[in-house]
């Protein structure tokens, strides 16, 4: 018998085959079904224009059978076989698309869809076997062929015996090694695992004989072992029904069932898209998040079909960032992949399925926000930190979606608020968006910065993550609205008169002031007097973009660049102490001194913020005891 050889491109493609493009050795199995699933199609098409052929779906299916004593698997369909030209055609020339060149010739109608595009998928079982015998029966010939080969040294073809239309694909396996386990694939659960997770969705039921276990006899403690036949696939995606045929309870099952998480999920999305380009889609919108979701250990990203069979466990280029939380997958016919499957060789569809998910994600999170708030913020709280980040991530680029998705607690209604709400209630008189930060609502609610603002009857916003007031700088305004810190040395809420009686009182105080600075020096920017304060002593509040918190959450990631705020020392000239000031002014400096480093490190005691040297502090309030 001839040995044929491989074409001389073939070779070297078959080698980087079985040693690269696949990412995962139990791939195999995914490409032997699907090119099964591909046979019976074929047949399917045939039945449309040949009035000879009738298709019962119940005849067609792949069976899988392992032998370990022969140490073989074997994948056979029941589908529209090879002639000997094919077998030498399809398989005798990598890459050549028995499968691609039928979908040309052959109009796709009816919901059906070939989905092998290349004929490499067939070589991924040398990853595995280190022989593999196709035995195959065409529909179009009474004869039947085998082919074998070894890999790259070639091929035989020879006439054959074979009782049915179809082909069996036969492995004989590598011999074990220190690396790879290659009896695993004769293993039922191993197989069912790998049916289950690539090839769940293929039309065809998927039959395997397996080992069951029942009572030897009946009210028996002894059992026995069996044999029967079972289908392992699922067969029809819940994707694939019609929305109207599912609840809510089989939308909760599948989310289960997929392992995407161990809560119940708030919502889902299932999205049907016939268009330039064709997708399913079923989205979660998780009720809790994964305990490595604010990690670098967590990894976004959809499951991704092509035709039911399983291409990506996680395609990050479907979900923004910051829409990481949502759990599902997509199924698109219409997807250009690589020889292997496993990758695509251009993103432009790609790119339309995602920006319309994200449209979706937001419309359903809007949706959420407006018809149930008590849902919404349960999400928010998992998730509202994702969302925040989204606003500052990539320069602001995606603030427009998500301004108004984001909430902060108010002074006012005591609770979360969105930006449209706060906005919606502002005085006319009020100019800007006042806001706070702090570690906690305690500690805000407690800033002297607030007392002005507040006392305005102003409505403020708590800012108490560390991403708050980098997103809000990102963000700028809100509807025309800037937003203002009530630490800001400018509030914009000070009358002409209160504006006069700081002047005046600075004038008057300007060498107080002046040496308290020269004491403070490269510590604060200058010493004022207060407008904002009403019964606290003292406060810092900033000059510049860079503000106190903002110092605080830059100084404490692990590239410390020593960034400072500029800050300003306020005093509160109607409080008590500002007359010791004054006094000490005049009659005793080193007093002075005293009193002004003890009211710094107060004022940063309240902003929580480290006092230079504890021990000096200690001894200087010692002092003013004695």
């Amino acid at each position: 018998m001839e040995k044929k050889e491989f074409h001389a491109e073939s070779k070297r493609l078959l080698e980087m085959m079985i040693n690269s493009i696949y990412t995962k050795k139990e791939v195999f199995l995914r490409e032997l079904i699907s090119n099964a699933s591909d046979a019976i199609d074929k047949i399917y098409y045939k039945s449309l224009t040949d009035d000879s052929l009738s298709f019962n779906k119940d005849d067609y299916y792949i069976t899988i059978t392992p032998n370990k004593d022969d140490r073989t698997l074997t994948i056979s369909d029941t589908g529209i076989g090879m002639t000997k030209e094919e077998l030498e055609s399809n398989l005798g020339t990598i890459a050549k698309s028995g499968s691609l060149a039928f979908k040309k010739e052959n109009e796709i109608k009816d919901g059906f869809d070939i989905i092998g595009q290349f004929g490499v998928g067939f070589y991924a079982a040398f990853m595995v076997a280190k022989k593999v015998t196709v035995l195959s029966k065409s529909l179009n010939s009474d004869d039947a062929y085998k082919w074998e080969s070894s890999g790259i040294d070639g091929y035989t073809i020879e006439k054959s015996e074979k009782n049915n239309v179809g082909t069996d694909i036969i492995l004989t396996l590598k011999e074990n090694t220190d690396q790879d386990n290659y009896d695993e694939f004769l293993e039922e659960w191993r197989i069912k695992e790998i049916v289950k997770k690539y090839s769940d969705f293929i039309r065809y039921p998927i039959k395997m004989e397996v080992t069951k276990r029942k009572p030897k006899e009946e009210d028996s403690n002894e059992y026995v072992d069996y044999k029967e036949v079972e289908t392992l696939n699922s067969m029809v995606p819940i994707w694939k029904k019609n929305k109207s045929e599912l609840k809510d309870e089989d939308y909760e099952n599948f989310y289960n069932e997929k392992h995407f998480g161990f809560d119940k999920p708030l919502k889902h999305l299932h999205i049907k898209v016939d268009g330039t380009i064709r997708y399913d889609a079923i989205l979660y919108i998780p009720e809790m998040a994964p305990f490595n979701f604010y990690t670098t250990d967590y990894e976004k990203g959809l499951e991704l079909y092509s035709n039911g069979v399983l291409i990506m466990e996680k395609c990050a280029d479907l979900l923004p960032d910051h829409f990481s939380f949502v759990k599902g997958l997509v199924d698109s016919p219409d997807l250009s992949l690589n020889i292997s499957r496993e990758m695509l060789q251009q993103d432009r569809q790609l790119k339309v399925i995602a920006k319309n998910i994200k449209n979706k994600i937001k419309r359903e999170l809007l949706n959420l926000l407006k018809n149930e708030r008590e849902k919404y913020e349960k999400f928010y709280d998992a998730f509202g930190r994702v969302l925040k980040y989204g606003v500052y991530n990539d320069f602001g680029a995606h603030k427009e979606d998500l301004q108004d998705l984001i909430m902060f607690y108010s002074s006012k209604e005591r609770k979360l608020v969105t930006l449209d709400e706060y906005v919606s209630r502002m005085p006319e008189e009020q100019k800007y968006i006042y806001y706070a930060t702090g570690d906690s609502i305690e500690r805000i609610e407690k800033l002297p910065q607030t007392e002005l603002v507040a006392d305005k009857g102003f409505e403020i916003l708590y800012f108490t993550e560390d991403v708050d007031e980098f997103a809000i700088k990102m963000l700028m305004k809100y509807k025309d609205k800037e937003f203002k810190s009530v630490s800001d040395r400018n509030l914009g809420i000070e009358s002409s008169d209160e504006k006069q009686q700081i002047e005046d009182e600075e004038k008057e105080n300007k060498g107080l002031f002046e040496h308290m600075a020269k004491v403070l020096e490269n510590k604060v920017k200058k010493v004022i007097a207060s407008n904002r304060l009403k019964t606290h002593p003292v406060c810092l509040s900033t000059e510049g973009d860079i503000t106190i918190e903002m110092e605080k959450v830059l100084n404490a990631m692990p590239n410390n660049q020593g960034v400072k705020a500029d800050k300003v020392l306020e005093i509160n000239t109607n409080h008590e102490v500002f007359q010791a000031l004054k006094n000490a002014y005049i009659n005793d400096k080193e007093k002075l001194e005293l009193y002004t480093k003890l009211l710094f490190n107060q004022a940063l005691l309240i902003e929580g913020l480290p006092i230079e040297d504890p021990v000096e502090f200690t001894n200087d309030m010692c002092k003013v005891m004695v």
